[in-house]
């Protein structure tokens, strides 16, 4: 029995450090409009349990070539979305758009890399430099510690190719159009409008799933979300949760107005945060059941303060 416990130990111990050309499992990718593909990520912090993925990546066939969004939290992250994309075409990739610096999106850049040599890697030009600037490193180190190793080997490909607000590309039979802001989630933030009726919002929108505000603010996320709802897009794919219809944009900018106003109203009563926190979860009943919410609504309650108290 001892032995037994033993063995158990150390084989868990042995599957939380990936190999070399070691991948994580795989996940199902969807065809969530023509020539265009999502592996929907669990929702959750990343852990030893879910090797450190957790995001939406996806790709989209453009005539004779595959363009990439988001590959990745780590190179062995990446490398199962590589699998992914040749079972759907043997086109090669030759770009990739990375949402916001948030490392747990854009670190597979590196399993693209070995891929696809030729590949081009597209940002805000902030984020480009925040990477540059140490968030990439820690966002490796960070990686590594949550999966407790697992992520070792990844190395951060910074991207190199910088958007602008409005900017349109063609890749192959495709156009992509980018919507860009420097005050929503990460203030590094872009979303990419496709020609199909696809957009990709990176984290200025999820599905149920609660956001991670330290980086941004909340106003200039409902802004970014109030400009998406103007496009004219049949599917949505948000940076966490699954796609859906423009209808999970509403959702995301109702949560975040409701939240602000009523932390406004709470504020203006001389009320701290942690004494309003009772009469804004009230208003937010519709929100209770989204992942994360009872970890992560005291925290955001206090950062709501902080950016009124900057207004």
């Amino acid at each position: 029995m001892r032995l037994t416990a033993l063995f158990f130990i150390a084989s868990l111990a042995f599957a939380a450090h990936a190999g070399p050309g070691d991948t994580i499992k795989a996940y199902p990718a969807e065809q969530v409009a023509p020539d265009t593909w999502v592996i929907t990520g669990p929702l959750g912090e990343p852990s030893v349990e879910n090797q450190g993925f957790m995001n939406n990546p996806a790709w989209i066939i453009a005539g004779d070539q595959v363009i990439v969004i988001d590959p990745g939290s780590s190179v062995q992250a990446g490398r199962m979305v590589v699998k992914a994309i040749q079972k759907t075409t043997g086109l090669p990739v030759t770009a990739v758009y990375n949402t916001h610096v948030h490392g747990d999106h854009w670190l597979g850049n590196q399993a693209i890399l070995e891929a696809w040599p030729k590949a081009v890697f597209i940002a805000h030009p902030d984020m480009i430099a925040k990477a540059k600037a140490g968030e990439a490193e820690s966002w490796v180190k960070l990686m590594s510690n949550l999966t407790q190793g697992y992520t070792d080997g990844t190395r951060a490909e910074i991207p190199t190719l910088a958007t602008t607000d409005g900017m349109v590309s063609k890749h192959g039979n495709r156009s992509f159009k980018i919507h860009s802001s420097n005050d929503a989630h990460s203030k590094t933030d872009i979303m990419i409008e496709v020609d199909n009726g696809v957009l990709f919002t990176g984290d200025n929108v999820l599905n149920q799933r609660v956001a991670r505000m330290d980086d941004g603010t909340f106003m200039g996320n409902i802004k970014a979300i109030d400009r998406a709802l103007t496009l004219p897009v049949k599917v949505v794919v948000p940076g966490h949760g699954k796609p859906g219809s423009p209808a999970i944009m509403k959702a995301q900018r109702d949560y975040f107005q409701t939240l602000f106003d009523a932390v406004k109203v709470e504020y203006d009563a001389g009320k701290s945060d942690f004494e309003m926190k009772p009469e804004v979860v009230k208003k937010l009943t519709a929100f209770q059941k989204w992942h994360g919410f009872d970890t992560a609504v005291g925290k955001q309650i206090s950062l709501a303060v902080l950016e009124i108290e900057q207004q």
